[in-house]
């Protein structure tokens, strides 16, 4: 995927870093950047609509105005780094932030999140699970945006030969055709009709010129997402790949999984793919 358009999401505070970082990112790669500045909408009181208090009127009035200033801070920033680029705003009722995310994130190649939303986990989750689940794209994670490249040398691709897996590799194709090494990362891989797991996609892949190394990795107990990530460290990549939510969203977030510990401490720049 040659990506041409990267949709940034941000909140309506402490942006800055992410915006200049991902301008950056769009720069190096020639790419237009798209920023969506998103707030979740305040939620009226309980009770008769004709209650409505002049406050709740008052405070929804103060998170459209927040926005409106968020929007044009962007574009003054923007407007001095020399890319091309385009920003929207966007009041969201909570239970209309995923599709209206994933709705604009439908016309980029990729969604980028950055620290920015963490002062606002709501928004964040909301945020990144909108663009999994109604794009259709990828999202790339990173806990410092500046650490982030389309262009990574040292990649590893987490297999578990499922369909987000599948999708996850072959999004991320091109990256890993024009790295330095690629390592494919099975933990404890289930053996069923095949003697070597993951050498069929790791010849997939070869076939595309990607310099593939297969690592078979036992979990001695540990959760699979400790495994990666220390491998990760251990092989100094620089992008982990992988697919999200291979179980429901549900049991993630009451029982943990690899999906969850990803977003929760994206440690490494990670591109997920649902």
């Amino acid at each position: 995927m040659t990506y041409k358009t990267i949709l940034l999401v941000v909140g309506v505070s402490q942006f800055e870093d992410d915006l200049r970082a991902a301008a950056d990112l769009c720069a190096s790669a020639g790419a237009h950047l798209s920023v969506l500045a998103s707030k979740i909408a305040t939620l009226p009181p309980m009770g008769d609509l004709s209650a409505i208090s002049d406050a709740w009127i008052d405070s929804c009035d103060s998170d459209v105005e927040q926005l409106r200033q968020a929007v044009r801070e962007a574009k003054e920033i923007l407007g001095n780094t020399g890319i091309s680029f385009d920003v929207a705003g966007r009041y969201s009722e909570t239970t209309r932030l995923g599709q209206d995310v994933g709705e604009r994130a439908r016309y980029a190649d990729v969604t980028v999140i950055g620290t920015s939303l963490r002062v606002d986990d709501l928004l964040r989750r909301g945020v990144i699970e909108g663009a999994l689940f109604f794009s259709a794209r990828p999202v790339l994670l990173a806990a410092n945006l500046r650490s982030a490249t389309l262009q990574p040398k040292n990649v590893l691709l987490a297999w578990n030969s499922t369909i987000e897996s599948t999708r996850a590799a072959r999004e991320a194709l091109d990256m890993m055709r024009n790295a330095e090494g690629v390592n494919l990362v099975l933990v404890d891989p289930k053996i069923k009709n095949c003697k070597e797991p993951g050498a069929d996609i790791a010849t997939y892949l070869a076939r595309h010129g990607v310099k593939v190394t297969v690592a078979r990795l036992p979990s001695a107990g540990r959760p699979v997402e400790d495994i990666l990530l220390q491998y990760a460290r251990d092989t100094s990549a620089d992008l982990i790949v992988i697919g999200a939510y291979g179980h429901s969203r549900i049991r993630e977030r009451i029982f943990g999984g690899v999906t969850k510990t990803m977003i929760d401490e994206p440690i490494l720049p990670i591109l997920m793919v649902r």
